[in-house]
């Protein structure tokens, strides 16, 4: 596994080619998590919150629909994004 910082931009815009989402929301809160595991030196790129709304979700579970998060943004999982709390906003 890779150990770049993950840039909020990146996110934003693989969710949005990805998800086609309503409503959008990705904050690096990777400077709270000093520290902790997973942290990096740069003190960014590793812990995120991502607040979304998007037709893909219709019908599903809230597991499914963290599922579907987790599954458009894996590659940036594999390059060091540690900690990715999902919000879904209805």
């Amino acid at each position: 596994m890779s150990s770049l910082p993950v840039h909020t931009a990146a996110i934003e815009k693989q969710l949005m080619a990805k998800l086609q989402p309503t409503y959008l929301q990705v904050i690096d809160e990777s400077a709270d998590h000093a520290g902790h595991t997973g942290a990096n030196a740069e003190g960014f790129g590793t812990h995120f919150r991502v607040r979304i709304a998007s037709p893909a979700f219709a019908g599903m579970t809230r597991v499914a629909k963290h599922r579907l998060v987790y599954d458009a943004v894996q590659n940036f999982i594999d390059q060091g994004l540690h900690a990715l709390a999902i919000d879904i906003v209805e």
